[in-house]
């Protein structure tokens, strides 16, 4: 029997490292815009730091539509495959649970193919997605490696996995599900750190010549604590107004226990008043605005967050808003309607989705992919 040779993505490919040193450049520019001007009372640089963003995110969006509209035009093909093995790849109060699928699926007209995938399924359906069971999935022609069971399959299709018989499909199993690694976030971080010293550099003669009158500015504080897995890396100035930054090292996530709230402890020195304008959080790396002193600005304590949350959040974004294999998720919390507002976003292959919570953790607001 011939085999279908499919080949998924094994890694960030350069388009993607190329547009994740991009996007972390833009961030960082914008950032550092930000609090530069805030510093220097330079109207025109605080509003160029948001406007650059929101420029950058059109294009991105512009860019994508012909890709999306070429997606779209290509009807995805319908088969039947049969459950060569499933692991349930974790279980509790969950009504849906992440399971990881074996399927030899067989196309009508075009040889079998064995992959390996997963998909969340609803508790009181695993029995109907026990091994040797014949399912109905759904694929791109182009990428079969983003096969998706059908829930709910048409009454034809329904009656035709009902009578099918489907032997297992030789070959080897394609690992569908895409890792991308750390060479991705590092890249990012790499466009972020270049993009904010970029705006340093650029306005380093009126940041460091400003108010040579005024008593001498507080120096920068760098610690630095390491173990045999991981390395924490704490950088903060302070100023009028500040941005602290902590990076975190291989081996260390911010969503590992209590390292998000250890990190913005040490940003905010654990003294009272201490408010932020913005708090951005990725994989491995944490950045904080601090309100410059004296301007009035929907500000929060970023000890307020709700940390035990974000880990939830970030799995929820990631598994329930239709993003096909998520590779990067960004959450940034901000006061600027009078509430404090959480937002998670999170980029695939398949687009960008998000949702918002309040300042307890309880999501309000999704935005799933369409």
């Amino acid at each position: 029997m011939t085999t279908a040779t499919v080949e998924p993505p094994t890694g960030a490919a350069p388009l993607d490292l190329a547009r994740g040193f991009l996007t972390g450049g833009v961030i960082g520019a914008s950032l550092a815009a930000f609090v530069v001007g805030c510093t220097l009372g330079r109207v025109p640089l605080i509003i160029a730091g948001p406007a650059l963003l929101a420029a950058y995110a059109l294009l991105f969006r512009l860019a994508g539509a012909p890709r999306r509209a070429r997606e779209g035009a290509r009807a995805p093909l319908t088969a039947l495959a049969l459950i060569d093995g499933r692991e349930v790849l974790r279980t509790g109060r969950e009504t849906d649970v992440p399971v990881r699928f074996d399927l030899s699926v067989a196309p009508d007209g075009a040889p079998p193919f064995r992959i390996r995938f997963t998909q969340d399924v609803h508790v009181s359906e695993l029995a109907d997605h026990r091994a040797g069971a014949v399912l109905v999935v759904r694929y791109a022609p182009d990428r079969p490696w983003l096969l998706r069971i059908v829930k709910r399959p048409t009454p034809e299709w329904e009656d035709r996995a009902a009578g099918a018989v489907l032997e297992p499909a030789p070959g080897p199993v394609v690992v569908a599900d895409r890792k991308d690694g750390c060479l991705w976030s590092l890249t990012t971080l790499l466009g972020v750190l270049l993009g904010a010293a970029a705006v340093v550099l650029l306005m380093r003669a009126e940041l460091f010549g400003k108010d040579t009158d005024a008593p001498a500015a507080r120096p920068v504080a760098s610690s630095s604590t390491s173990t045999s897995t991981s390395t924490l890396t704490v950088t903060a100035t302070v100023t009028s107004s500040a941005t602290g930054t902590v990076t975190f090292g291989p081996g260390r996530s911010v969503l590992d226990r209590g390292v998000l709230r250890e990190a913005v402890q040490s940003l905010t020195g654990g003294g009272d008043g201490k408010q932020a304008l913005t708090v951005v959080v990725r994989e491995q790396l944490l950045t904080v605005v601090f309100a410059p002193e004296g301007v009035s600005a929907p500000a929060f304590d970023p000890r307020s967050l709700p940390f035990d949350r974000v880990p939830a959040l970030v799995e929820e974004a990631r598994t329930t808003l239709g993003v096909d294999a998520p590779h990067t998720w960004q959450l940034s919390a901000e006061r600027l309607a009078g509430a404090l507002t959480i937002r998670i976003g999170v980029t695939g292959a398949g687009g960008s989705a998000s949702l918002e919570a309040d300042g307890q953790g309880v999501v309000v607001r999704r935005s799933p992919v369409r």
